[in-house]
């Protein structure tokens, strides 16, 4: 049995992706150097021909990587701060996004970007700390926020093997998540949920690192409750058919992911459920508050994040 971490994880699966594909390159601001772990040692290994550094210019690199895309090769884009991919969004929403569709499937943009340490850090403030992967589920573009180790190897694979562009946000306080491998590590399909816990009372969807406080949570009320934790693993396509299934069984819901209240995850997680299937009691959700921008000071930071106070009442709440 061997230990993984998250980096790491990320770390291989993009090796093994560089070693099995001669189109997969690497784009990003110190990359060579590895600093934010995903492409450490990489460049020594395979050359800084494939793993390159960029000037610090996202919108250049980011505009590169569509056009490289289009020319048949598999850019792998990193983002050290996920607050860069505002500046890039009308070309990963607007460009890459849409060229498949507007050429009716005649080109591909297998772009891959990918945010390692996305959401808060402690002390980085407002303009480091965003975690936005419910502005690119909203614009259609397949979003993917892996919870454990081996997810975030199997969905970095899958990524980059797919043929539309996809974002990756490697949540900040999951990096550091070590898990045992007993096991061969595999793609995972992007768009398939998890249930990481059954329970038949409450359906607790959770999102990236948010997965381990569900856990952790489950574990607590055991005796109270029966809590069914629920890992969608990609935000964008959802897995509704698996969600669902879930609520056939437990007939209350929870949400917790770390997006802003209105238009987040959340919402749409609540407002689908709502709409479509079996529910017994109004759903709850937990997030970041409306407009919430993360102050420098760790204890005003924490206290804006959704945590484990917040989704032990909302629990309690949607049970009564």
């Amino acid at each position: 049995m061997a230990k993984l971490s998250y980096a790491k994880a990320l770390n291989r699966a993009l090796a093994d992706e560089l070693e099995r594909d001669q189109s997969v390159c690497v784009l990003g601001e110190d990359v060579v150097a590895g600093i934010a772990q995903f492409t450490l040692g990489l460049a020594k290994r395979f050359g800084t021909d494939r793993v390159i550094d960029t000037p610090i210019s996202e919108q250049a690199f980011t505009s590169m990587a569509t056009g490289a895309a289009l020319r048949g090769m598999r850019p792998v884009i990193e983002f050290q701060i996920p607050s860069l991919l505002f500046l890039v969004f009308e070309q990963i929403a607007n460009q890459a996004h849409k060229f498949s569709l507007m050429t009716g499937g005649q080109v591909s943009v297998p772009v891959t970007y990918v945010v390692p340490s996305s959401g808060s850090r402690e002390g980085w403030a407002g303009q480091h700390s965003d975690h936005p992967y419910s502005l690119f589920a909203h614009v259609g573009v397949k979003t993917i926020v892996p919870a454990t180790p081996s997810d975030a190897y199997g969905l970095l694979v899958s990524a980059i093997r797919d043929d539309d562009p996809v974002v990756l946000f490697a949540p900040a306080l999951a990096m550091g998540l070590r898990e045992d491998v007993t096991s061969e590590l595999v793609p995972v399909p992007i768009g398939s949920a998890r249930v990481r816990r059954p329970g038949s009372d409450v359906t607790v969807v959770a999102v990236g690192h948010l997965v381990s406080v569900a856990l952790d949570v489950a574990e607590e009320l055991a005796s109270e409750v029966s809590i069914e934790v629920f890992d969608p693993r990609t935000v964008y396509p959802f897995d509704w058919e698996l969600l669902a299934g879930s609520l056939e069984r437990t007939g209350r819901l929870v949400v917790i992911d770390d997006s802003n209240r209105s238009c987040g995850l959340g919402a749409e997680v609540l407002a689908t459920a709502a709409e479509e299937m079996h529910l017994v009691a109004p759903p709850r959700r937990v997030g970041r508050p409306d407009g919430a921008v993360l102050p420098f000071a760790l204890a005003l930071d924490r206290a804006i994040q959704p945590g484990h106070d917040q989704l032990v009442a909302a629990i309690r709440a949607v049970m009564k």
